[in-house]
């Protein structure tokens, strides 16, 4: 099963950009998965096991390197195209 997920984390420190970057590298790390990255969020696209083992990866390294940090995450049961802009009908 393809799936799509949506993940922010917030790492509860002023010195956050170096825990942000390291996460979404870890994520990127997966040669199987497609990964945008935006000023909100970071994306994935795959099969479902591939997806949550980057996750699951990016979430045990990021905590090891210590500080409180919150993860939000959405996970959708369909492959949608994360690299093209969707069409929500509020044309020009």
């Amino acid at each position: 099963m393809r799936i799509t997920a949506e993940l922010s984390l917030y790492p509860l420190t002023e010195a956050f950009i170096p825990k942000v970057q390291l996460f979404i590298r870890t994520l990127r790390d997966s040669p199987v998965l497609e990964v945008r990255t935006n000023q909100m969020s970071t994306q994935l696209r795959g099969d479902l096991d591939d997806v949550m083992a980057a996750i699951a990866a990016a979430v045990e390294r990021s905590f090891a390197a210590g500080g409180a940090e919150a993860l939000v995450v959405k996970i959708l049961n369909a492959d949608l195209p994360i690299a093209e802009e969707p069409d929500v009908g509020l044309a020009d």
